[in-house]
């Protein structure tokens, strides 16, 4: 692929240099368990007003409404236009097509069929054939190929139909896409995007309800994200096609038809930044994806017993942002990880490690992390709830934080 687009002069040398501007940032001094051989090419910036300060004072015991909820309620006087996240995921993408002549999508049926959830739709007959390339059902072979046209100056967004599908890909993932800049000495980048939808959606069996995030997090030399709003969709989508990284972007098959709006002016998050969702005084829940909408049902009933929980939604998976993690964690002393990963070794796992090794002095009770449990998703309905994290645990688990060591510390 990468010939036939040289040929037609579609593509050209790899840009150096950093896509955001390089300004100090104010991070703490340590050590993530997630150190990657990168190019840093993204510095910290204010992305969002929620992080500037924080409300003080006592919570109306029977408040209903959330923080931000609002704002977020008088939205739709604001400008801006609605976006479903699968095409908020589209927008991104045609924009970074039509902005940068090196971007390309490879995939299953992304052609003129616009992909199996729509995210590619219309933009074959947009931009050609070859920048837009249907590929058989070879998984192995065109993530080879997306890697192979990196190498060579392109910007491929690589499309699994189902994430599971690309455990066929990954030797070349990991052996490849992941460690070639280092294994060439810095010779080569690799700046591809490989995204698609993944996680438990509603009985879709074992095989296509895989979460696969900590598969590809052991892989050194590959970031990760995963998105969660149609805002932060395409702001990710945007950022990780501009990396010179190699970037896993995870999308909820649940999480497509979620509508929210966004700005009509172009934007491009930071693939290492988490967002404040909620802050709060009495405990740091951490969640990401779809399980921010399990949290956010469970923070209503906390808000009601008189709690006020902090709501971070990670988004970088790798690397973690142990800076709005760790003011977060100074400030409440508790820890509730929410995830959709297996709780053996997953995602869970390794950022509790990361807190205790950072931030450990700071905890007043021990972490609690709530993961899927270790058994292949069951097909029928109500078995396969149960083995995904529900409001009511979490709202267990909240006040069995916040009355750790015989004390009540948060009412």
């Amino acid at each position: 692929m990468a010939a036939m687009l040289h040929t037609i002069g579609v593509a050209s040398p790899v840009a150096s240099g950093g896509v955001f501007p390089d300004h100090q940032s104010n991070k703490f001094a340590v050590s993530s368990l997630h150190s990657l051989p990168m190019i840093r090419s993204e510095a910290r910036s204010n992305l969002s007003s929620l992080h500037e300060s924080y409300r003080a004072g006592k919570l109306i015991a029977k408040a209903v409404a959330t923080k931000g909820e609002n704002a977020a309620a008088s939205g739709a006087s604001k400008p801006g236009h609605e976006l479903l996240l699968f095409e908020a995921l589209r927008e991104g993408l045609e924009e970074e097509m039509e902005r940068d002549p090196r971007v390309c999508v490879i995939g299953e049926d992304v052609g003129h069929y616009g992909g199996s959830y729509k995210v590619t739709k219309g933009l074959a007959p947009k931009f050609g054939d070859l920048r837009v390339l249907d590929t058989p059902i070879a998984e192995n072979s065109f993530t080879g190929m997306g890697i192979g046209a990196a190498m060579t100056g392109l910007r491929p967004v690589i499309e699994g139909m189902n994430m599971g599908f690309l455990l066929l890909a990954f030797n070349q993932i990991s052996d490849n896409c992941g460690m070639l800049h280092y294994t060439s000495g810095g010779q080569f980048t690799i700046p591809a995007v490989i995204r698609g939808p993944g996680g438990v959606g509603r009985q879709l069996g074992a095989e296509h309800s895989q979460r696969l995030e900590s598969y590809f997090q052991s892989i050194p030399g590959i970031q990760l994200v995963a998105c969660s709003t149609p805002y932060n969709a395409k702001g990710l989508m945007k950022a990780a096609i501009r990396s010179e990284n190699p970037v896993v972007l995870f999308e909820h098959v649940l999480l497509y038809n979620l509508k929210e709006r966004i700005p009509d002016e172009e934007y491009v998050l930071n693939l290492e930044e988490a967002e404040m969702v909620r802050p709060g005084e009495h405990v740091t829940i951490l969640t990401y994806s779809r399980m921010r909408y399990h949290v956010m049902q469970a923070v209503k009933t906390l808000v009601n017993k008189g709690y006020d929980p902090e709501v971070i939604d990670i988004r970088s998976l790798k690397p973690f942002d142990l800076y709005t993690i760790g003011n977060s964690v100074k400030k409440t002393h508790r820890v509730l990880i929410v995830e959709e990963c297996m709780r053996t070794g997953g995602i869970g796992a390794s950022l509790t490690a990361a807190i205790n090794e950072n931030f450990h002095d700071y905890l007043d009770a021990q972490i609690i992390c709530l993961s899927s449990q270790d058994v292949p998703t069951p097909y029928a309905g109500t078995l396969e709830e149960w083995t995904v994290v529900q409001p009511p645990q979490i709202v267990a688990a909240v006040e069995q934080l916040c009355h750790s060591n015989g004390r009540i510390s948060c009412n």
